[in-house]
């Protein structure tokens, strides 16, 4: 945070520039090895043909490695029912298999889509003392769909944790033994298991590899290609419109202390939905997630608690039928433009919305409201010198992550099926799934900044408050939030189950989740210092995959 005597001369920040510039704005991309139309049109032809291979598949196994398969290389959006019906009749169904990885296979599946299926399936391959067989250990592929599978855990299954332990031992230890492309598969699950994967980042992998499966489709590998090329088009379509908007936006306000990374907000907005079909919710949460940063920024490098105060004061002024343009007058001038700013954007959200649909904004400007206070609050903590105790710091600092807000907005621009007032109102409460995610997001983020060090602008974090309230060293306090964040996934597997009607939105926060390890690989905030990114948005954006 800024002192409180802070000139109000503009204040400059540490952030490094967008290390994109106008790039997108200006990207002509190469034309393609075929005409989008005949791509197209092949894509169309492809998804027929695999439509058919659902019908064909007669055995659970046969279904299970095409469901997988689908999901691997990042198409099974396209057969969404086919393979919801699959599951639901595999999960109804007898299976006695014997094999570790069918097991596994069918017990992630399930879980994944909110099917239950308790952890007593592995038992047939335990001993009566309850460990594993030791004939476990000559089965790489196996060893790494159990450590798969196992990371659906839920509260109270100290097993799953058990089983963690012994694949991850195992599978260490046969790493250098291992052929392409299953060597490769374990070295990554290892860094991070599937379900805490950034799943387009996965199927980059997977398209590469999948050929190398000694039962690979051609014509399943041909259409992910062609469906990542053409998807990849739209996404460079949306980057440009947005960041047009953001300069045009950054430029306008002129609050050059916040960080420039407009870009690197597309792609986290990018983690929860890629397909076409979403591209309203794409951009809306894309704006939202750059409405984070520019308000954040502001608390917390350039206003002065005065600032801050006033700040808030006219945001929560906002109203649903009209915006409180009375509420400048309480800002300095650097802000006044901002707040206008904010009444258009909320506007543009609307705009965007049909009739039936605007009532949406509401729980996003509500969203943002809470958002703000918790900014007050520690803006309030830091300007005193106060240090809180640490359930206090979580409660506050977890809405500071932006993840509750971001949880709210991601629905607002989605489909009648997903963005019910029930869904809604549920993102809005804050709890299970979209608690985890703001915790997720938190405790990521406090590692990050705890191993880079403390900045003079921020305020206490979670790992700080920790050790000065409970006396304990930095490693006793580090490991008591890696044990925090492991509780938070347990609760976000477990919300599969327990609210499955409210499964399409909430997938969709749970792949925001999942995009936190990603984002905060080996304890660094590749967001903010986006140099690290570079690579990996060139690879989904810019680059074509040849076919």
């Amino acid at each position: 945070m800024a002192p409180c005597n802070a000139n109000v001369a503009e204040k400059a920040s540490d952030f490094h520039p967008t290390v994109w510039g106008d790039f997108f704005i200006n990207y002509t991309p190469e034309p393609l090895q075929k005409s989008e139309e005949w791509m197209a049109e092949r894509a169309n032809q492809l998804k027929e043909k695999i439509s058919g291979l659902f019908e064909a598949c007669t055995t659970t196994v046969e279904q299970m490695n095409l469901v997988d398969t689908l999901q691997h290389l990042g198409i099974d959006h396209h057969f969404n029912k086919q393979i919801l019906s699959m599951l639901s009749s595999i999960h109804g169904g007898e299976f006695n298999s014997t094999s570790l990885h069918e097991v596994a296979l069918r017990f992630r599946l399930l879980r994944q889509q909110g099917f239950w299926i308790s952890p007593d399936v592995f038992n047939k391959f335990k001993d009566k003392k309850g460990a594993f067989d030791v004939d476990l250990t000559n089965d790489p592929r196996g060893l790494l769909s159990l450590y798969n599978a196992a990371y659906l855990f839920t509260h109270g299954e100290p097993e799953l944790e058990e089983t963690i332990l012994f694949a991850r031992q195992h599978l260490e230890s046969m790493r250098s033994s291992l052929e392409y492309p299953l060597d490769q598969q374990v070295k990554r699950a290892l860094h991070l298991p599937l379900p805490r994967t950034f799943r387009r980042v996965e199927t980059l992998h997977y398209i590469s590899e999948y050929k190398g499966e000694p039962t690979h489709n051609s014509s399943i590998l041909e259409f992910a290609k062609l469906d990542f090329n053409l998807l990849q088009r739209l996404h460079l379509k949306e980057l440009k419109a947005l960041s047009r908007w953001w300069k045009d936006l950054y430029k306008e306000v002129g609050l050059t202390y916040s960080r420039d990374r407009v870009v690197e907000c597309y792609l986290w907005s990018y983690t929860a939905f890629y397909e076409q079909e979403y591209t309203r919710a794409r951009m809306i949460l894309a704006k939202i997630i750059a409405l984070i940063i520019l308000t954040d920024d502001t608390y917390d490098v350039r206003a002065t608690l005065e600032e801050c105060r006033k700040l808030n004061e006219a945001i929560q002024r906002l109203e649903w039928s009209r915006w409180e343009e009375s509420a400048i007058s309480l800002l300095p001038e650097y802000l006044k433009k901002f707040y206008l700013k904010l009444i258009s954007i909320f506007k543009e959200f609307e705009d965007e919305l049909k009739p039936y649909e605007k009532y949406r904004v509401v729980f996003s400007r509500k969203a943002y409201q809470i958002l703000s206070s918790n900014y007050l609050q520690e803006a309030e903590w830091f300007h005193g010198g106060y240090k809180p105790r640490f359930k206090d710091q979580v409660n506050v600092s977890t809405v500071c992550s932006g993840a509750p807000f971001a949880c709210v907005g991601l629905i607002v621009g989605m489909g009648d099926d997903a963005a019910t007032k029930e869904a809604l109102e549920w993102a809005f409460g804050c709890t299970d799934a979209v608690k985890a995610c703001a915790e997720v997001t938190r405790f990521l983020n406090d590692l990050a900044s705890f191993k880079r060090g403390k900045n003079k602008n921020d305020v206490a974090s979670s790992v700080e408050c920790y050790i000065s309230e409970h006396g304990v060293t930095s490693e006793v306090a580090l490991a008591k939030i890696g044990s925090l964040i492991e509780d938070a996934w347990k609760t976000t597997n477990g919300a599969r189950f327990e609210r499955r009607e409210l499964l399409p939105a909430m997938q969709r926060v749970i792949n925001i989740t999942i995009s936190m390890p990603f984002m905060y690989n080996d304890k660094k905030d590749a967001f903010t210092n986006s140099d690290s990114l570079k690579g990996v948005i060139k690879r989904l954006f810019v680059n074509p995959i040849p076919l």
